[in-house]
């Protein structure tokens, strides 16, 4: 979250220093966009920015310091912003004020021409479904697009890649707590084994993607955790266990759903225990599957491949993960891309959500010139007529 709100404040620093250099259209000026984000003193501040939103990580809806960081630095550059958006998110606005309008979630340029450009510094991304509360204020009412980036260090630096369609899981999380009859190990016949019935549940559970579902859909059912009880010779009452439910279409993730229900709780009634199942709906919202919009995809690439050449934009598979920019994907047309970051010199190859991640700062330009491009290029193409 951090890093990404970094290249925002670094775009909106790019528009006002090449504004006068895109007036006349797109063309030659996307290589000076890369040109500009490259030069030595505006890479050095991009560097500082990012750096000092690190230094302070925070929490879902506790990003306090990192949107005091924000305001500070869009104050700095005279850009107007609304806050507190979703808590602690921040929505600024570059240009006219006139329609259309496009918005990039937490990175951005724009320049002063006809139309407007939205930086959308949206909290509570992991796993908080951040993007839901700030569609739910309002905030990005009458957008007519967006587009977004994510860091994957599976992929060279100087590379992007995305794909149109399903692009990431729809996602959801589930808890259940099997309660049976507590007794000793020596005489089962007189308690009711909830761990019996939670092993079995856990079997059946897949069982539903192998047997239910088509095998061309991409769908997983995963068990995280299991707890029960702590002696050797002791039955325990309850058995709690979770985990996580994905698919590549939002109605696979909603049939999963309510055949784990059914399956949790049959084998505990077969076991002679009952069940509890919770969603986590209120506190963890589900995530939908990330699509990207065929037409928005396709501009956002043709933009990449001016700048970085075609041999360096790739058309990526699908994944499992998830994301919750589905959510704006859900509301308007919407291109999600991966940035890669993977530097063998520097070792910024290990996986995300790794103690050891670290990334190649060398790809800050390349999102900077990217964000901006593609949000010039989108305006330039949808001007209203006749402004």
């Amino acid at each position: 979250m951090e890093f990404i709100c970094g290249w925002l404040l670094m775009l909106s620093a790019f528009v006002s220093g090449t504004a006068g250099a895109v007036e006349n259209g797109l063309g030659s000026e996307v290589g000076l966009l890369m040109d500009t984000a490259k030069e030595a003193e505006f890479f050095g501040w991009m560097r500082s920015v990012r750096r000092r939103i690190h230094e302070y990580p925070e929490l879902a809806f506790e990003e306090h310091k990192t949107s005091q960081i924000i305001r500070s630095e869009l104050d700095s550059l005279g850009i107007e912003y609304s806050w507190p958006v979703a808590k602690t998110g921040v929505v600024a606005s570059i240009g006219s004020g006139k329609q259309p309008w496009f918005s990039l979630r937490a990175d951005m340029d724009a320049l002063p021409i006809q139309g407007t450009v939205k930086l959308v510094f949206q909290p509570g991304e992991e796993g908080h479904a951040g993007a839901y509360h700030v569609l739910k204020e309002g905030a990005l009412d009458d957008f007519q697009a967006i587009f977004g980036l994510h860091v994957s260090p599976g992929m060279p630096t100087g590379t992007v890649g995305s794909k149109p369609g399903p692009l990431l899981a729809g996602a959801a999380r589930f808890s259940a707590v099997i309660k049976g009859k507590g007794g000793h190990a020596a005489s089962p016949h007189v308690g009711r084994d909830p761990v019996l019935a939670a092993s079995l549940a856990i079997l059946a559970l897949q069982q539903i993607v192998s047997r239910e579902t088509d095998p061309l859909e991409a769908r997983v059912i995963t068990v995280g955790f299991i707890e029960a009880g702590q002696a050797a010779n002791v039955i325990p009452e309850t058995v709690r266990f979770g985990g996580t439910l994905r698919s590549l279409t939002t109605e696979g993730l909603l049939y999963i759903q309510q055949r784990v229900r059914q399956v949790i709780e049959m084998q505990a009634a077969v076991h002679r225990c009952t069940a509890t199942i919770d969603f986590m709906e209120e506190k963890l919202t589900p995530y939908p599957a990330t699509v990207n919009d065929e037409a928005m995809y396709e501009h956002a690439k043709s933009i990449a491949e001016i700048l970085l050449g075609q041999p360096n934009v790739h058309l990526l598979p699908a994944t499992m993960g998830a994301e919750d920019f589905s959510f704006y994907a859900q509301k308007m047309p919407a291109a999600f891309f991966f940035i890669g970051t993977k530097n063998e010199t520097l070792k910024s190859d290990k996986p995300l959500h790794s103690p050891l991640f670290v990334m190649d700062e060398e790809a800050l330009p390349i999102g900077a010139a990217l964000h901006a491009a593609v949000a010039i290029s989108y305006l330039e193409s949808h001007a209203v007529e006749g402004l």
